[in-house]
């Protein structure tokens, strides 16, 4: 699962309505607006099938409502394995989240205290708690400033382009509905097979971290 946060969705009503298209005319749209609040969304994208699973939306995007969503996730196959590939957020490497997948998988050892000592010292010991292959719920974070490699970026484009930018929003709960009815869009798996990629490496004499992050998660 390609996980990520888009916040700051924007609720605007515009005060006049659109004019459409003409001959000789492109659409106008009214540039004034009514702002009705904001909205935050928590999305997976499964890449096998380029589908969106258990969007969550609210107010706020805390380490709270990640926790909330994750957990909302894996209540779909209890017992399954799960990877999330996430970016490099401290709301993604939380105490809260270490605690749930200790539960979830079973894990019954002392993980310390926050700040202080164990797996929860620190944002490093809990990342590798949670990157950890021998759980069958773990975290893969893409390296940093390389956000834009998580494919869940491609659905939050595709949804700005086809919802957010032109429309039209009288309220919060309006915006809600739209999104979650656009969460039925899917995308063409678009693949590079992986062994392609093992046989460049080599051929590389300091391959891009990028290129190695591609490797791993494929």
């Amino acid at each position: 699962m390609s996980a990520d946060e888009k916040t700051g969705i924007q609720a605007l009503e515009r005060e006049h309505p659109t004019l459409p298209m003409k001959p000789g005319l492109v659409e106008r749209r009214e540039f004034e607006y009514i702002r009705h609040g904001t909205q935050a969304l928590i999305a997976n994208f499964e890449v096998a099938t380029g589908k969106l699973v258990s969007p969550s939306i609210g107010t706020t995007r805390t380490e709270a409502d990640f926790l909330a969503h994750i957990s909302q996730t894996m209540s779909i196959d209890p017992d399954g394995e799960w990877i999330f590939i996430v970016d490099q957020l401290n709301t993604h490497k939380s105490e809260s989240l270490v605690c749930l997948v200790a539960e979830r998988c079973g894990i019954e050892i002392d993980l310390g205290i926050k700040g202080k000592s164990g797996i929860l010292k620190s944002m490093q010991s809990r990342s590798a708690f949670l990157q950890d292959t021998s759980h069958r719920i773990r975290f893969v974070y893409t390296p940093k400033h390389t956000s834009w490699l998580n494919q869940i970026e491609i659905w939050f484009s595709i949804l700005v382009r086809r919802v957010l930018k032109r429309g039209n929003f009288t309220s919060v709960d309006q915006l809600r509905e739209r999104i979650l009815l656009s969460s039925t869009i899917s995308t063409k798996r678009w693949q590079t097979p992986s062994n392609g990629l093992m046989l460049a490496l080599p051929l590389l004499s300091n391959p891009p971290t990028y290129l190695r992050y591609c490797v791993l998660v494929s």
